[in-house]
């Protein structure tokens, strides 16, 4: 598989630290897996793209169901990226939409911001 992670709850959030290709192979696989969790709560949702290697359009629109499907439980998602797909993501003037950190603790703080 092009892609691998890991999943933690920390508090009321859920964490995700993901490596590899996220692409058209990749993304129904990955999107059917984040959106159960997703579903089942907590909703607010961290995604560590940090170490992926590379995001095709397929990717992209996967990140953007799971935001609106985390909006529709009155959650957030937030992507800590990096400067390859931060690149990728601002080609289609997403960076707002999908909340770009630059790392887990700006993600964690932003937050902690959100919820007072």
């Amino acid at each position: 598989m092009s892609l691998r992670g890991t999943h933690e709850v920390k508090g009321n959030c859920q964490i995700f630290r993901l490596t590899g290709l996220l692409d058209a192979f990749s993304e129904p696989v990955f999107r059917k897996v984040v959106g159960q969790y997703i579903d089942e709560g907590p909703y607010d949702i961290i995604l560590v793209l940090s170490q992926i290697d590379f995001i095709d359009s397929s990717g992209l629109g996967a990140l953007v169901q799971l935001v609106k499907q985390a909006q529709n439980h009155d959650g957030t998602l937030q992507v800590v990226t990096n400067p390859r797909v931060t690149q990728t993501v601002k080609l289609v003037r997403l960076e707002k939409f999908l909340s770009l950190q630059t790392s887990l603790e700006d993600a964690l703080a932003n937050l902690k911001n959100k919820k007072k």
